[in-house]
């Protein structure tokens, strides 16, 4: 964090802290409970190399600065989660008018956070994508067909993607990457597009993981993307955009598919010049915003983790500690319990708080997450990075609707 040891200092905390795990080895208590005697917390404890590494390359670009005047250009996201695309679009000037979300926990964050906005989602209305129909009744309220705006949505991706489902035989049960078969999660991508055959909005964006591509060969894929182009759509070449290349500290690889009702070259945006280090975000506290809560390790786990060195595994846990001087590895849609887990902070033996988590991400401090902690780390774990988001907003604004 900002407390930089020195070499005493540094000895003298680790020494301290193997005394601390020696007792509650020998007299079976939890590490928290004898942290709490010693008046610490595990935020105090360090790794056997602490602050080898410092990440000295200031910090990186934050919303505000791809913030554009609004323009007023109109939108409607499917599939919102926790708002991460829209905030982004909503800052490059775009004016949302509606967000469909099937999640009651994800519908409440982005209430919470935009109340302004017209969230389509429970408890009152489904939100549910497959009901093209009750989606199509809902949307004419708002939006005309030749809707002179864009559609934004990334259908949920789990059944697409390769990191959700490695530690999973192909064979069991738990396996969940069987793409375009999954019984609903597989269509929704076809319910997506039906609708916008529907409204015919001028432009629309798909986002979602390499594998949506390239499952089954890219058949289906390539069926889908022929159906949109015989609606009278231009379909352009799929966008592989890493986060990391547009001032994201995390290395975050997704598939970004444009379509238009007009022919206009769609232009990519501007890559940075600099690669942010995690440590560009997690060299500070986070304890005075929301969503900070963190793991209570055991014991046995955290003598694990002391002893890795920056960017190593821990194979028993399959978790990784963080480099301050390179991207975060992938945030993904983990928690507390029943959903996966963070990866290591960087200066600190625990895993990632969702305020950790949401920094590498690019959301705002201010941005607050309802719902159960883990259900907190799958909204950010799934949301597309609002700068990203924003800096593909003010792509499309000059290459599609033609604004300077």
């Amino acid at each position: 964090m900002s407390n930089k040891f020195s070499h005493m200092d540094k000895n003298h905390n680790f020494r301290l802290q193997e005394e601390i795990f020696s007792i509650a080895r020998n007299d079976g208590k939890k590490l928290v409970d004898v942290l709490s005697c010693f008046g610490k917390t595990f935020d105090e404890l360090i790794y056997e190399r602490s602050y080898d590494e410092i990440w000295e390359g200031g910090k990186p670009p934050t919303l505000d600065k791809f913030r554009r005047k609004k323009h007023n250009i109109p939108f409607v996201s499917f599939f919102t989660g926790c708002g991460g695309l829209d905030i982004g679009f909503e800052a490059s000037g775009y004016s949302h008018i509606a967000g469909f979300e099937i999640n009651q926990d994800f519908c409440e964050t982005v209430r919470k956070n935009k109340p302004y906005w017209n969230i389509i989602g429970p408890p009152g209305p489904t939100g549910d994508v497959s009901r093209t129909d009750e989606v199509v009744e809902r949307l004419e309220r708002y939006v005309p067909k030749k809707f002179e705006g864009i559609f934004v949505g990334g259908p949920p991706c789990q059944p697409f993607s390769v990191a959700s489902n490695q530690r999973f035989s192909k064979k069991g049960k738990n396996f969940k990457r069987i793409g375009f078969k999954h019984k609903k999660n597989g269509n929704l991508l076809y319910d997506y597009l039906n609708i916008v055959k529907y409204f015919r909005p001028k432009c629309f964006l798909i986002e979602n993981v390499m594998g949506l591509r390239d499952l089954d060969d890219g058949k289906n894929f390539a069926q889908a993307i022929v159906d949109i182009e015989m609606a009278g759509y231009y379909m352009h070449n799929p966008m592989v955009l890493n986060a990391c290349d547009y001032g994201v500290p995390q290395y975050r690889e997704r598939l970004f598919i444009v379509g238009t009702r007009i022919d206009r070259d769609v232009k990519i945006p501007y890559t940075s010049k600099v690669k942010y280090g995690a440590g560009s975000v997690l060299d500070s506290s986070v304890n005075k915003f929301d969503n900070t809560e963190t793991r209570v390790h055991k014991l046995d786990s955290v003598v694990r983790y002391v002893r890795l060195n920056y960017g190593q595994r821990d194979l028993q846990g399959r978790i990784d500690r963080l480099s301050p001087n390179k991207p975060s590895k992938t945030v993904v849609a983990g928690g507390l319990s029943g959903g996966g887990r963070s990866h290591l902070h960087p200066e600190i033996p625990r895993t990632l708080s969702v305020r950790e988590c949401a920094r590498l991400q690019s959301f705002p401090d201010d941005y607050s997450f309802c719902g159960s902690t883990a259900r907190q780390f799958t909204q950010v774990g799934n949301a597309v990075p609002p700068v990203l988001a924003a800096q593909i907003g003010n792509s499309l604004a000059k290459s599609v609707f033609r604004l300077t």
